[in-house]
């Protein structure tokens, strides 16, 4: 809530919210607590109440807030909140929710007559209107002292009423919802002795931009993270599990995808390990000779799980897998994919380049999926984001 007079009534929607089991953080800005302290936000909510940026600094409270919201409602929104959310501005912690939530927003102005209809403020609303941002019109009525016009702050009961009615219309839109989906994410390492390893050059960019596309569209998700040159998603609708080599993603594939509506295998998997390893670092000789490391190959994650699915385990009906792909002078990346396809059973395949400068670590990717029922193929080029909402809009129509 912003500083407006009308933040007392901001307090009836907070029981409204509550009551019906709702947790609600309150978020208000400096000015707002002028007009109703802290403690009555905290007593009604239940919550610890933040209002400025470099508050619980250790959790990166400014971006948490944002993140692990459903909805973000802003009652009662002033003017001028109005033109630093039309503007994009982060100078306080409701700047920065704002930046950072990806879920609906509801915003009810309240402001005097001459403040709503003066062109900056229509501008701002326009804009915010265009940006999917919901704005409950003002109410006509008695205002601050002796005015009376339209600006007045609607009724609790009102807003709450649309509020619950555009969080259903969102609810309805989002294709995964009811759905829990599995990912994996990362580049996993097989270790040579305590300190070195065999690994390779994924960022789990990928892996954590499907992870994000899947929860926004209503998902449950499971993040299998291996080493990961990112940090895992802060999402309520994400858990993260950790694992390092290509046995643990295995275990933790079989364990964790169980009884789950579909299954992303994102990771980059060490295709082989160090036949034997040592408990001691391996020590440089004098003589400048290096030992002879004699390699296996790692189990093949994808086949396996998509074998034990055939063989009655109730894993995932659509699995998804990753071809990280070079060429050759006679076969193309694409052709080689194809080929994993009919080898690892999965449903779909998504194929792409690799290289020094492609695709791993990079914020771009240009991949193909192919799909095993014979659908024609998909090519997705642009960020990693872009290329992750397209694949889980193909995984929600294959599970509807």
């Amino acid at each position: 809530m912003t500083g407006g007079i009308a933040a007392y009534k901001a307090a009836l929607l907070l029981r409204l919210m509550t009551e019906e089991g709702h947790e609600v953080h309150v978020v208000p800005t400096e000015a707002a607590l002028n007009f109703v302290g802290k403690p009555t936000w905290e007593a009604l909510s239940g919550q610890p109440v933040y209002h400025d940026t470099f508050e619980a600094v250790e959790e990166v409270n400014h971006v948490l807030q944002g993140r692990q919201a459903d909805l973000v409602v802003i009652a009662p929104a002033t003017a001028n909140s109005l033109a630093k959310a039309a503007a994009g501005l982060a100078s306080d912690l409701i700047g920065n929710i704002l930046l950072t939530a990806t879920v609906p927003v509801v915003m009810a102005p309240a402001m005097h007559t001459e403040m709503w209809e003066n062109a900056a403020t229509r501008a701002n609303v326009a804009t915010l209107r265009a940006r999917g941002v919901h704005i409950v019109e003002p109410a006509v009525g008695r205002l601050t002292g002796v005015d009376t016009g339209k600006g007045r702050f609607p009724e609790p009961e009102d807003i709450w009423a649309q509020t619950k009615t555009i969080a259903a219309a969102t609810q309805v839109g989002q294709t995964l919802a009811g759905k829990h989906v599995v990912v994996s994410a990362g580049g996993t390492r097989e270790a040579l002795d305590p300190v070195r390893y065999l690994g390779n050059r994924s960022s789990g960019k990928q892996g954590v931009a499907l992870a994000q596309a899947a929860a926004a569209q209503g998902a449950h998700v499971t993040l299998i993270a291996g080493a990961m040159d990112v940090a895992a998603p802060e999402h309520k609708n994400i858990a993260v599990v950790n694992i390092e080599s290509t046995h643990d993603l295995l275990e933790a594939v079989l364990d964790h995808a169980q009884h789950k509506d579909a299954l992303i295998m994102a990771a980059a998997v060490a295709d082989f390990r160090p036949a034997s390893t040592t408990n001691e670092k391996i020590k440089k000789q004098d003589d400048d000779s290096a030992p002879t490391i004699v390699l296996e190959q790692t189990e093949d994650v994808l086949r396996s799980t998509v074998e034990q699915r055939d063989a009655g385990q109730d894993l995932p009906r659509v699995i998804v897998g990753f071809a990280a792909e070079t060429g050759d002078a006679h076969t193309s990346p694409l052709e080689y994919g194809r080929a994993k396809l009919q080898r690892k059973g999965c449903e779909i395949l998504v194929v792409n380049e690799v290289g020094v400068g492609k695709v791993f670590g990079q914020d771009e990717n240009d991949v193909t999926m192919v799909f095993a029922d014979g659908s024609e193929d998909v090519t997705i080029q642009g960020t990693k984001q872009l290329v992750a909402e397209a694949i889980i809009e193909r995984l929600a129509g294959a599970l509807s």
